[in-house]
């Protein structure tokens, strides 16, 4: 399939598993990963009607997100990837959802940054669902500490969880404890209810578990062109 085919095929897809659970497919969305593809595919997409990007490297997002600008074509970036503080200001630029809020520094240089300008962003704590403590997000316990402080940083508005499933772990187990953890942060900021879960091998699940986003990389894209 080309990706015209691919992408209309995942939206085929979103339509089904949000009827299945007796959703509107218009309850959920999709965001395109495009990691390591050029902003010729962005913008090709575009063109089919997709408005919502994902990126997860800062060097490689600031570029294509400069080049798509130039192409005047108004699409909005989400940033994915784990977030590092001395890349915050540049991501800022771009992005307007960053689903990757796991760590008190990171809550702290937003707000600096943030707080330097008129710019609001939207977005996601990001939650560790593995033992691993080098992996993204915020583990279990430290979960309402890392909450309180996001509210406490007005410009950022506060969506909800975002986790991804480890390798090899049943989707299903992994995004129903995600579930259970946006329960917690609701208990505590009621307006944090989305949940951006699932990828290209798991979002239908995540569609059915009530998934609010969900980010697709290579089941539209096709394989990468640099993979890194």
């Amino acid at each position: 399939m080309n990706l015209a085919e691919r992408y209309r095929s995942v939206l085929a897809n979103i339509e089904r598993a949000a009827k299945s659970s007796s959703r509107a497919a218009s309850e959920i969305e999709l965001i395109v990963v495009t990691k390591n593809h050029p902003a010729s595919l962005v913008l090709e997409l575009a063109e089919l009607g997709q408005r919502a990007f994902g990126e997860n490297r800062d060097q490689e997002a600031s570029a294509k997100a400069l080049e798509v600008r130039d192409a005047q074509v108004p699409v909005q970036w989400h940033f994915v990837g784990q977030l590092q503080t001395n890349k915050v200001k540049s991501v800022l630029r771009y992005a307007s959802v960053i689903h990757s809020i796991d760590r008190p520094s990171l809550v702290a240089e937003l707000g600096k940054q943030l707080g330097k300008s008129n710019l609001t962003i939207s977005g996601f704590v990001e939650l560790n669902l593995t033992k691993d403590p080098a992996r993204g997000g915020v583990t279990e316990e430290n979960l309402e500490n890392l909450v309180d402080l996001v509210l406490q940083v007005p410009q950022i508005k506060l969506l909800g969880v975002m986790a991804v499933a480890g390798l090899g772990m049943d989707p299903r187990a992994e995004f129903e404890r995600a579930i259970q953890l946006s329960e917690k942060l609701q208990s505590i900021h009621p307006d944090g209810s989305a949940l951006s879960l699932g990828m290209s091998d798991d979002y239908e699940v995540a569609i059915e578990l009530g998934a609010t986003h969900i980010r697709v990389g290579s089941a539209i894209t096709g394989p990468r062109l640099n993979p890194a």
